[in-house]
């Protein structure tokens, strides 16, 4: 197997060395990885160009790591780092790939991870999404220990924005013929979420595997907390919801959060919705059966 690997990167100057030192490190090496700087204003470009440049280990070529400069996009939650990642899949044939994994700059891999993906994936045919899951630091990050999984100081909690059974997407990997079924990832705030139902749509089977972490040096979209109920209603309209399923979606949420103002954001951001959707009719009905299911089951 063969592993493309394309890590869209925008002002990671803080994180980007840890991530690409911890694949160099793997124990499975068979792999391409596409560095795709969005725009970065900071020393990202420069830091991992030198690094490319100037690593020596014998064991890994630089060939391995490539870096594509873009000029900087526009902001867009969701959209712009589907939409960068797909800049760093124009410069390869998938052909020559096959397994497709899409990694965020700030994530610190353990040495078996690669491998570990690898064997889910050669052991089970039906795998069509695998990853492991995400930890985030629970006090002062110790520079001496950034490649330590062994956690003996216990710093390092399970990030908790959704269950350990989905494949997060910090640390996204498909099977190449699942990617293609899916017909890649859409340019839209919720992407890492439809993916999952996609993959499902097409047959295929989502796995994490539990006992194997990453570190994330950042939490997750943590700059959008005071815009979740927005947020939550642009996804709503994102995956394909009619009006009735957002309206019970948002009752759900807000419910849970104790907030009535949030029902009536989330709700009203939903309806402002004017775009086109990435979604096909077919995969639209799709969804909203899945989730009429889950409402129906619980």
């Amino acid at each position: 197997m063969k592993f493309l690997i394309i890590i869209p990167t925008h002002n990671e100057e803080k994180n980007i060395l840890f991530t690409l030192k911890s694949l160099v490190q793997q124990t499975f090496q068979n792999f391409l990885c596409v560095v795709v700087n969005d725009g970065s204003t900071d020393k990202t470009q420069e830091i991992v160009e030198n690094y490319i440049s100037n690593f020596t280990l014998s064991s890994v070529e630089t060939s391995k790591f490539k870096i594509q400069n873009l000029a900087l996009s526009e902001h867009e939650p969701g959209a712009k780092v589907v939409r960068t990642f797909n800049k760093g899949l124009e410069t390869v044939d998938l052909k020559d790939f096959d397994v497709i994994c899409k990694f965020d700059a700030d994530i610190i891999f353990p040495k078996n991870y690669l491998q570990k993906i690898k064997t889910e994936y050669e052991s089970n045919p039906k795998s069509g999404m695998v990853s492991g899951i995400v930890k985030i630091k629970k006090s002062v990050f110790e520079y001496h220990l950034a490649f330590d999984f062994i956690d003996q100081k216990k710093q390092w909690k399970f990030e908790n924005i959704s269950s350990q059974n989905h494949v997060r997407g910090p640390i996204k990997s498909y099977r190449k013929e699942c990617f293609q079924d899916m017909n890649g990832l859409r340019p839209v705030l919720g992407w890492d979420n439809i993916d999952v139902m996609l993959a499902q749509k097409n047959g295929w089977e989502v796995k994490t595997i539990k006992d194997l972490w990453v570190k994330h040096l950042r939490p997750t979209a943590y700059q959008y907390k005071s815009q979740k109920a927005k947020k939550l209603g642009e996804y709503f309209y994102n995956i394909g919801l009619s009006l009735p399923l957002a309206a019970i979606s948002s009752a759900k949420s807000s419910f849970k959060n104790r907030s009535i103002s949030e029902f009536f954001t989330t709700l009203t951001t939903f309806l402002k919705q004017k775009e086109e959707r990435r979604l096909s009719s077919e995969e639209i009905k799709y969804i909203r059966n899945l989730r009429w299911g889950k409402m129906l089951r619980r």
